[in-house]
């Protein structure tokens, strides 16, 4: 059998042969795993970015804050239709609640009426949901209330006295947060928050259904909300952005109110 006589080398250990257009080509096996790997690691960086993204939002959103929208006027004018607010989850866990504080809570006892469904295409509502639910967008409050706490446990909070202010355990209450033009409250009550509850009004007296609305003649005991559902305190309000404060504790309206005798 006769041979050309050519010597034909096989490829070296790190080389091998492409065919291209143009006829075969030499590429190191570097520059090959080089293409082959080039845009898997960048999809798995940016995979590993989102997941811990929303991993962590989850965190915060579960244990430390929560952002809510405002959907209706009872708390105006401290807050308005379309706020958003940053409530602090610690908030009964860790740190006590205060009279004053501006809180989030589950409803009570049916005091929202039945939500209003968004229609919205199942791919957006999903998302919606999802960006929810890991807080990426703030809830929109249908199962939630925020009002201002005015009594704690044991405290005696009475309306009126002669001069139109309410007064809790005997001290009358200046409250530089009313809706101008509001009286403290149009409904006369005399009530005893029980243990563990805590009774709430919209700063918008005339236009909240808060715990006056709810009590229903029963001394407190139907119209306070239980602490175990309190989500948090209104800490700040974040939107838009030309309304962006610290919700502040009104402390000096309650100083001069002393303990409640009975808790």
């Amino acid at each position: 059998m006769m041979h050309d006589g050519a010597v034909r080398s096989e490829p070296e250990g790190d080389e091998i042969t492409e065919t291209t257009a143009g006829g075969p080509a030499v590429l190191s096996r570097r520059d090959v795993r080089h293409r082959r790997a080039v845009v898997p690691p960048m999809l798995r960086e940016s995979a590993i970015v989102i997941v811990l993204a929303l991993v962590l939002s989850l965190l915060v959103k579960t244990w430390l804050v929560q952002a809510f929208f405002i959907p209706s006027i009872s708390m105006e004018n401290t807050l308005v239709t379309g706020d958003r607010v940053i409530v602090n989850k610690l908030v009964p866990s860790h740190f006590s609640v205060n009279r004053g504080d501006v809180i989030v809570f589950e409803d009570p006892d049916h005091w929202l009426p039945p939500p209003v469904q968004v229609q919205r295409p199942p791919l957006l509502s999903a998302l919606n949901s999802t960006l929810v639910f890991v807080g990426l967008l703030p809830n929109d409050g249908s199962n939630h209330l925020i009002k201002r706490v005015i009594g704690l446990p044991g405290d005696h909070v009475v309306c009126c006295n002669e001069s139109k202010q309410l007064t809790v355990n005997g001290v009358a209450l200046t409250e530089p947060y009313l809706f101008p033009g509001d009286s403290p409250s149009q409904q006369p009550f005399n009530i005893t928050v029980p243990p563990g509850r805590v009774w709430v009004m919209g700063d918008h007296r005339s236009e909240s259904g808060d715990s006056r609305l709810h009590d229903e003649s029963s001394g407190g005991a139907r119209g306070s909300v239980p602490e175990s559902l309190i989500t948090g305190r209104a800490s700040a309000l974040v939107w838009p952005v030309d309304h962006v404060t610290w919700l502040s504790n009104p402390s000096k309206t309650f100083a001069r109110v002393p303990a409640a005798t009975a808790r």
